[in-house]
């Protein structure tokens, strides 16, 4: 299994749409930068946000989550409370190779000011738009800028093809099309 370049994640994105919008260069003027890099894709933050509240004393169960711990949140800008968090997504939908794992980590620019994104592997044949989770780990209300980059996407290939892909167990977060949450 190997981490793959950048010329790999273009060619991917062209000839199979492995990322849709595609930007193949890495766009930095004046914005968190997203794009290709080389070895790996910066995916951007799109505008809407559920942000965590205690208004309504929700607990946080996986099991049988409580929309009411969040309210959504459309803007260029999220504000992220102190020692909270909010769920995302990205502006890119993704279609992920049967020979694919993805690992995707947060961009240093977040990290260096206490924002942790966390994100799950995108399996083998695993498609969607990426539920993005961000933690403000500080004391103090942080920003996060939609449109811009959030984290960063590697890409690796395995040398055989597993026998049983995402697709073929019918994953739960398949082709998600908005910010998703748990499902039991």
């Amino acid at each position: 299994m190997g981490l793959k370049p950048d010329h790999w994640i273009r060619r991917m994105a062209r000839e199979h749409k492995m990322i849709d919008p595609f930007v193949e260069n890495q766009v930095r003027e004046g914005v968190i930068s997203y794009g290709v890099s080389s070895y790996g894709y910066d995916v951007r933050v799109a505008d809407e946000f559920k942000i965590f509240t205690n208004v309504f004393s929700a607990i946080v169960d996986p099991k049988s989550f409580d929309t009411k711990s969040m309210v959504d949140f459309i803007g260029d800008v999220c504000v992220v409370p102190p020692n909270s968090f909010a769920l995302a997504r990205t502006v890119e939908y993704f279609r992920i190779p049967r020979n694919v794992l993805t690992v995707c980590l947060g961009k240093s620019t977040y990290a260096r000011c206490g924002i942790i994104v966390n994100v799950t592997p995108f399996e083998p044949e695993w498609e969607g738009f990426v539920t993005l989770e961000i933690s403000n780990t500080t004391p103090l209300p942080a920003k996060i800028y939609a449109n811009e980059g959030l984290a960063q996407v590697l890409f690796f290939e395995a040398d055989e093809v597993c026998d049983v892909s995402y697709a073929d167990k019918k994953g739960k977060y398949q082709k998600q099309q908005s910010i998703v949450l748990p499902k039991l």
